[in-house]
């Protein structure tokens, strides 16, 4: 058995309209599902490529961002990554849309990628990945330890 890639995010939010029309308008998601959980909780799968993401509407909830889950030392996911293959649309995008890039303001560069980090409606942080040549890319694991 092979992990192809990671198939979905389930995401509790705020408001689903507007989840779901900022993931639109800012990475071109679009609703492929809508339902009712078992609970009965309204819910809606966005997908954009490959990616997909399950959105719970959740407004009675209080939002923990990754320093908050640290300071009360619990476990929560930090931030999540979508990856991007055009840095040009990307920051026209981001432009048209006001969205606000944190650490700094702007592109972080890592040694074989680049990231800008942003925050939804609701408080996820994402990083926007655009990897060098479109290619993952790590050095040895024995390179990466000297």
């Amino acid at each position: 058995m092979n992990v192809k890639h990671l198939d979905h995010l389930n995401l509790t939010v705020n408001d689903l309209d507007e989840t779901e029309d900022w993931y639109g308008r800012v990475f071109g998601f679009k609703r492929v599902e809508d339902g009712l959980s078992s609970s009965g909780t309204p819910f809606r799968v966005l997908r954009a490529g490959e990616a997909m993401l399950c959105i719970y509407k959740a407004p009675d909830r209080a939002f923990l961002g990754g320093d908050e889950l640290m300071a009360k030392k619990l476990h929560g996911v930090n931030h999540f990554a979508l990856r991007i293959t055009d840095r040009d649309a990307w920051l026209a995008t981001a432009e048209r849309e006001g969205v606000e890039f944190g650490y700094g303001g702007g592109e972080i560069r890592w040694p074989n990628s680049s990231a800008w980090y942003v925050l939804d409606p609701t408080g996820y942080e994402i990083e926007v990945v655009l990897w060098n040549n479109d290619t993952v890319a790590f050095p040895p694991m024995e390179a990466a330890r000297a």
